[in-house]
């Protein structure tokens, strides 16, 4: 289990550009385990590499209801490629920005294109 610092506002590396992963190894693959654990340890339903300070493009995340079975999602160059015509609104957090919650308006449904930890493109 590796837990990572987490980058907290203003740190300038969180507004950079990510750099595309061009291939999924086993940096990549424990890089993304640091990051599960990060973001349970936190405890947090998401983290983005740069929010550790590492400058590539993978996400993760787990949007299991508290209490049950985790179901942990690794996405690699994620792309949105659709949006739900319904908004919602709901309040959100996120670990750069400790304490503070805000109610945010976003699509009710997205569609995303991502590489998986197998190498595999998804949609």
């Amino acid at each position: 289990m590796a837990i990572r610092p987490i980058l907290i506002i203003p740190d300038a590396r969180l507004r950079a550009v990510a750099d595309h992963i061009v291939e999924v190894d086993e940096e990549i693959k424990a890089l993304a385990k640091d990051m599960l654990d990060t973001m349970y340890d936190a405890p947090g339903i998401g983290l983005a590499a740069p929010q550790i300070g590492v400058m590539k493009r993978i996400v993760v995340m787990d949007l299991a209801p508290e209490g049950e079975t985790p179901t942990p999602l690794v996405m690699i160059n994620p792309e949105i490629t659709k949006f739900g015509d319904e908004i919602q609104v709901t309040e959100e957090g996120c670990l750069s920005i400790p304490e503070l919650y805000y109610e945010v308006e976003r699509p009710s449904t997205v569609t995303v294109k991502y590489t998986d930890l197998d190498g595999q493109e998804v949609t």
